[in-house]
């Protein structure tokens, strides 16, 4: 059934050894089960892919079950998002189920439970629930109402199904163990009275279930074999076991779960919550913003599905959980763009270029290749004429050794078209270009064959006629957040890192064969990136969203930002062979620039803490993040900031001691007191290095 054994994930190892124990291939089902409480986004998509992957693989039905059993936070909008996202990314569900459908027959197990000795209804507070449930390392003790007569909690769950009671005032709990080592199992919540309108029941019930008890029971409704979570999951799977045993008939499919290590991705959030507060607080603009990481806003922004599928297909499926890097996936797009998108031109900041020796009025059609990845494409008709746009970048009057590009009295080619030469600029009052005058040469036009046609050159810029541009809003999205970890900082606010530049407006010009193009059609603007037009755009106005650049940007400014940290590191070693204070100076402001231009959180607390340690070129780089960085000492963890000033001060570098000092008088001075009996040992014994200057220090901050 399957290829060779290694090919095969753990889940697929699973279900291989399921079928050759002889588990029947036609009882194999599997389910994707998501919450109507928010859209998908990209973590989801890796569970859709897998379970819909299993069924295809094994030929086996795979239902959309949603989960819909908490009325406050879900919603129709959410159903049909998720709806069209699956088909979207090219899946079709067997059947499509709602926990809903289940509420009588999970209310009529509950029942059952109840008779059995086996649920309860509780009447504590939440607060109370919580403080018997006790803690990971003490048991819990029973509750009040725990031992409660069937008769008493049968008229009692009536009453909450009835809505004779108000939220809050009692719950169904499974009785189970108080004393479990699982918390989860110390008589867990199975129902809470709730008086919300269902978006698909309505007003008819006033309780409803818990997930962990209405999902099992739900899988065995629908006769899933393998159920498959995520991590966080694997603590309920024994509760899982739980609930099923409680009705489980043997002439059926026993459901059994298996937890799989879900998606985590930097630069990014994942948890619904988040997400669901950037919409609510008009931080994006809504849930398909392009900068979510919704399916809807991948989808939007000129994500395909095939290349999500294969991302997801390239991450595969593991135990163990792990960071994936958003270069991956934009890999996954750049590389399937690349081989469908059409290559056009469009200039997003545009300065005028006018060809001085063509002539006036004067207009050619050339030949522009579509997709020189795609032999089918073929070519299309692009106007040229006398006045063109080009980005305002591609122009120096007076160029560097290494600029590629036009300039005074250098030649580059326009691509499609021909060689021009820089000859002269018109600037306005204020000194900016306005005009940039060129000479073509006549004889160089791309692909006639003439020798000057052949001619190399250092550059090829893109272009665009101005008589026959179109102009185009361009909405140039990049990363939401900053840092790599946003929401994984203890004392910082995941929106302390919104990315203020992850949208920028433009006006730009772009080539007349897109003058019809529609929502989700994607181009290649050559040298710019990729780009979709936005479902925003209409008939009289177009608006383009660029989906990814040519090239990982950020992987390169995060490769800068390392080396600069690596390069500072290496000039602190010199800062204690150099002889003069002035040369301490110079190499401590240089290191200082370097700390204060970098940007990437999470780079600087790791700097930070790796050293942390007995080398004094470390504790002295550390003690200059301190100083120079964005990042205070509140942004690091006590403990470390505590290691750091009591090492420094313990330190047999009196510039480490003294660098330690002055941090403290004048960024950390409610720090002083936690170090005062150091810095008294400093005085009263100061090693034999210490420098006046350094006891001048000791003064200033026991005076503090």
């Amino acid at each position: 059934m399957s290829t060779e054994e290694k090919s095969l994930h753990f889940i697929e190892q699973i279900l291989e050894d399921s079928l050759t124990s002889g588990f029947p291939q036609a009882n194999l089902r599997f389910r994707f089960p998501p919450e109507p409480n928010g859209y998908l986004h990209i973590g989801h998509a890796k569970s859709i892919c897998l379970n819909f992957g299993l069924g295809l693989k094994y030929n086996a039905p795979v239902n959309l079950r949603f989960d819909d059993t908490n009325p406050a936070n879900e919603e129709q909008e959410y159903v049909d998002a998720i709806k069209e996202d699956l088909q979207w990314l090219g899946f079709k569900w067997a059947e499509e189920r709602y926990a809903s459908d289940y509420f009588q027959q999970l209310y009529d197990w509950a029942i059952l439970m109840i008779k059995n000795g086996k649920a309860y209804v509780d009447s504590q507070s939440s607060e109370d629930m919580a403080s018997q449930k006790g803690t990971p390392t003490q048991p819990g003790v029973d509750g009040p109402y725990r031992n409660r007569s069937v008769e008493e909690n049968l008229t009692l769950f009536e009453g909450m199904k009835n809505g004779d009671f108000p939220e809050g005032s009692h719950v169904l709990r499974a009785k189970i163990d108080m004393a479990s080592t699982n918390m989860l199992m110390r008589d867990p919540l199975m129902y809470r009275v709730l008086h919300r309108h269902h978006h698909r029941t309505g007003n008819d019930w006033k309780i409803y279930p818990m997930y962990d008890y209405a999902h099992g029971e739900s899988d065995y409704i629908e006769q899933i074999s393998h159920s498959i979570c995520t991590l966080e999951f694997v603590m309920h799977r024994e509760l899982y076991n739980w609930f099923l045993d409680q009705i489980y008939d043997d002439k059926k499919v026993k459901p059994h779960q298996y937890e799989f290590a879900r998606l985590n991705l930097n630069y990014t959030v994942m948890s619904k919550r988040k997400l669901l507060q950037l919409v609510q607080e008009n931080i994006v603009n809504g849930w398909d913003d392009p900068r979510m990481p919704t399916i809807s806003g991948l989808r939007r922004r000129g994500y395909t599905a095939n290349s999500i599928r294969k991302f997801c297909d390239i991450i595969g499926v593991a135990k163990r959980e792990n960071v994936i890097d958003v270069s991956l996936l934009e890999f996954c797009l750049r590389e399937d763009l690349n081989k469908t998108a059409p290559r056009v031109m469009a200039v997003l900041d545009p300065v005028k270029v006018i060809i001085t020796n063509y002539s006036e009025g004067n207009e050619e059609l050339l030949d522009a290749e579509n997709n020189q990845e795609d032999e089918n494409a073929g070519f299309r008709k692009v106007p040229f004429s006398k006045e063109l746009y080009i980005e305002r970048e591609d122009f120096l009057e007076v160029a560097p050794a290494k600029f590629f590009r036009l300039s005074i009295g250098n030649e580059v080619r326009l691509k499609n078209a021909y060689i021009i030469k820089g000859e002269s600029v018109v600037k306005d009052s204020a000194g900016n270009i306005t005009e940039i005058h060129v000479t073509y040469d006549t004889d160089s036009l791309s692909g006639s064959g003439s020798e000057a046609s052949k001619r190399k050159v250092a550059g090829t810029l893109h272009w665009v006629s101005i008589q026959h541009a179109v102009e185009a809003e361009v909405r140039l999205y990049d990363r939401l957040f900053i840092d790599e970890a946003p929401d994984s900082h203890k004392e910082k606010n995941f929106l302390d890192f919104m990315n203020s530049n992850s949208l920028q407006i433009v006006k730009g010009f772009v080539e007349p064969s897109l003058a019809t193009a529609k929502s989700g059609d994607k181009f290649q603007f050559q040298r710019l990136g990729y780009f979709n037009v936005d479902k925003d755009s209409t008939d009289s106005k177009l608006v383009f969203n660029k989906t990814v650049g040519l090239k990982d940007a950020w992987e390169e400014k995060g490769k800068k930002e390392e080396n600069s940290i690596n390069n500072a590191l290496k000039e602190i070693n010199k800062y204690f062979k150099v002889a003069t204070r002035e040369e301490r100076i110079a190499i401590r402001k240089a290191i200082g620039e370097t700390l204060a231009g970098i940007v990437n959180y999470s780079l600087l607390q790791n700097s930070f803490k790796k050293n942390i340690n007995n080398n004094k070129s470390s504790l002295l780089f550390a003690q200059l993040i301190l100083k120079y960085s964005s990042l205070k000492s509140a942004d690091f963890e006590k403990e470390d900031v505590t290691k750091l000033y009591l090492m420094s001060l313990r330190s047999e570098s009196s510039f480490v001691r003294s660098r330690a000092l002055l941090n403290l008088r004048d960024y950390d001075s409610y720090l002083i007191n936690s170090f005062r009996e150091e810095i008294l040992k400093l005085k009263s014994n100061p090693p034999k290095n210490t420098t006046d200057r350094e006891m001048e220090f000791i003064e200033q901050v026991l005076n503090k």
